[in-house]
């Protein structure tokens, strides 16, 4: 089980990537792969487009590079809870761990009805209770909330 400091730690990662998708002209979202060790950064993605997520690229690639066996001990590590696509893809990827720095509900927030980010409420804990495996989730983190908070106020309000 990944510790709070190294959550902390990963969640500012992912937030670095976010920030290079953003400087690309994407949506400043981004995520990481934590291999079982809680170290080990083993891929990285920003968000692609509206359907290609960070989070549902990153899965999907994970999936197709690891054995599920091997995956179900990585942790998906992403600056913004999930969205139910892309809690379902890391279902199907059968990545056992989650870890998100802020709600999808904050998310909503901040985009209002934003026509590029139409945010659904609908928690990634929500999405992977209703599947047959217990994917631990861990998140809000509050230590980086407020870091990835600022990232997209920027973003939606311009």
């Amino acid at each position: 089980m990944m510790t709070l400091e190294q959550a902390a730690r990963h969640l500012l990662r992912a937030n670095a990537v976010a920030e290079r998708a953003l400087a690309l002209g994407k949506h400043p979202f981004g995520a990481i792969l934590v291999a079982p060790d809680g170290d080990t950064i083993l891929a990285e993605q920003g968000n692609v487009d509206t359907v290609n997520h960070a989070e549902s690229t990153l899965a999907r690639t994970a999936a197709t590079n690891f054995t599920p066996e091997y995956l179900w001990h990585c942790t998906l590590v992403t600056t913004v809870e999930p969205c139910a696509m892309c809690a379902g893809t890391q279902y199907w990827a059968n990545i056992g761990t989650l870890v998100f720095g802020m709600t999808e509900r904050r998310l909503l927030e901040l985009t209002g009805n934003h026509q590029e980010n139409p945010t659904m409420d609908l928690p990634s804990r929500t999405v992977l209770a209703a599947g047959q495996k217990q994917v631990t989730v861990i998140g809000p983190v509050p230590a980086v909330e407020e870091a990835i908070a600022a990232l997209h106020q920027h973003f939606w309000q311009r």
